[in-house]
């Protein structure tokens, strides 16, 4: 796949103008134009995850936004576009393990984050929240997988065979030429031959100037 074609776009805290509008504007934005790969780094299910565990909007508000949410994503696929969603599952104790590999080793000091530490005491009302959403969001046109992620090994797997199976499904083809091509065959055989003509012709014309330069000098040799 020809990562031209694909945009990544990770979600963070809503900056001012994308607070004030409603919760799926910024990430509608990023959705994938026609043969392009959209990848979301977070997505719109942040808005039934953080906010509930955090309490940040009403239960009102956020048990809403699943309807709305599937809603979001039956218009997209209805226009063409083919949705996966991956819930990528560690078990506690390889989180924690985790850590201590960042801790440990300089080169991963980069992905260290507060917010990590922060958040660790709502696994158990994280995953209810996970839980949740995806069985109210899990849909025919937008399913959920949900993908053992102990071992990174096995999670890359599963993911590439899940895209790569999905791909093949959709019976892809190049586009159709715009230009004809016996004709286009046609000219380039000319060209070819032209060029290998004249090539061969400067060959004889040098080769005709070096034998004339040898007479010459024979030439000279024998009047002295």
């Amino acid at each position: 796949m020809n990562p031209q074609g694909c945009t990544v776009t990770g979600f963070k805290v809503p900056s001012k103008d994308e607070a004030a509008h409603d919760f799926l504007w910024r990430y509608h934005q990023h959705t994938p134009s026609e043969g392009q790969v959209a990848i979301f780094n977070r997505s719109h299910y942040e808005d039934v995850l953080v906010v509930r565990v955090h309490d940040l909007v009403p239960k009102a508000v956020w048990s809403r936004r699943y309807a709305q949410i599937n809603d979001f994503e039956k218009t997209l696929a209805d226009n063409g576009t083919h949705i996966l969603k991956f819930y990528l599952h560690i078990d506690p104790e390889e989180q924690l393990e985790r850590f201590k590999q960042r801790i440990d080793d300089p080169a991963r000091h980069r992905k260290i984050s507060d917010g990590d530490y922060a958040e660790r005491p709502f696994w158990d009302a994280y995953t209810e929240a996970f839980e949740d959403a995806i069985s109210k969001c899990s849909t025919e046109h937008a399913p959920w997988f949900i993908i053992p992620s102990n071992h990174k090994w096995f999670r890359n797997l599963a993911i590439s065979r899940i895209v790569a199976e999905t791909l093949e499904s959709l019976g892809m083809k190049f586009p159709e030429p715009t230009v004809d091509i016996e004709v286009i065959k046609q000219k380039y055989h000319a060209i070819v031959q032209e060029e290998r003509t004249g090539a061969e012709g400067a060959e004889t014309d040098e080769s005709e100037r070096k034998r004339g330069k040898k007479g010459a000098k024979k030439k000279k040799k024998k009047k002295s």
